[in-house]
Order: C-alpha cells, then structure tokens, then sequence
C-alpha cells in the first residue's frame, strides 16, 4: 500500500511539475508564446513501441532483459520509414520491482531515443496482464495494451 501511495504522490507532482509550460530562465509561457512553440512541431507519426527482442512491456525493460543495441536499431529503423514519434508503455510493476535500475534504464532508452524520434511514455499500465514472466517456452502472442492477448500453439489450432 506504501508503494502505491509513494507512487501516486510521485504522479501527482509530476503532473504539477509539467502542467506549467516554463522557459529557461523559469518564467511560465505565455498563451501565445505556447501555440506559437506548438505550431512549429511537426505532426507526430508513428506507432507503439517494444523490441523485437521483448515478448511484453515488462521483459522490455527488466535489467536481464533490456537490449539497447536491438531498441536503437529498431528506433532507427522506425526514423527510416518517416516516423518521429514512438510510444512506450512502463509498467508499475517494474517501477515496483526495481524503481532506481527502472529509471536508469528508461534514461538510457531517452538518450537512445533522441537520436531518433520524439517519445510518449505511458505511465502505469498494468491493466492487460497478471504475469510479469515468460513463463513457458510455448510460442504466445504478446499481450499488447489495448489487444485481447490470444495463446499461440496446437492446443489452439493457430
């Protein structure tokens, strides 16, 4: 309960934190200095991302699993193709697990990332799985945010 609690305050100051737009010597932006900034950005293309590398969300960003070379690879694949936008999803239960590796890891993924596209992190998505494992080497569909997760194999004809 102290984790949740910890993390919710954690979410409730970074919304204040980035809800006031502010430029470098501190002042807020103006209304106009904002849709002016906003204009100027390109429309954003692209798509969600994890590794070829990674079955889920969870194996993309635990330490014995996180491939760098692979994400920097396949980011710049994606920036090939046009794209310059990429969304993440961050699982609370690696925040969980292993809060200071967690962050230093999605530091390194940033300066990857930077060299490629803009990134959207989505914060705390845990709603699509119980399992933070592969658990088998059975073959399965990777349960995406926003997919029904189907089980790949002879037990079910696909």
């Amino acid at each position: 309960m102290r984790k949740i609690a910890a993390a919710g305050l954690f979410l409730i100051a970074l919304f204040f934190s980035a809800a006031r737009v502010c430029a470098a010597d501190g002042r807020v932006w103006s209304l106009e200095r904002a849709d002016a900034w906003y204009a100027k950005q390109p429309w954003p293309v692209g798509s969600n991302f994890i590794p070829s590398t990674a079955i889920n969300e969870l194996e993309m960003w635990q330490a014995d699993t996180f491939d760098l070379p692979t994400i920097d690879r396949e980011l710049g694949w994606a920036q090939s193709l046009g794209m310059n936008s990429m969304r993440v999803f961050l699982h609370n239960l690696l925040w969980e697990q292993d809060a200071p590796g967690f962050l230093t890891r999605m530091n390194k993924f940033l300066e990857v990332a930077d060299k490629h596209l803009r990134t959207m992190f989505v914060l705390l998505d845990s709603v699509w799985a119980k399992s933070n494992r592969r658990t088998s080497t059975t073959p399965r569909a990777s349960l995406l945010p926003g997919y029904g997760g189907c089980t790949v194999g002879p037990e079910t004809g696909v």
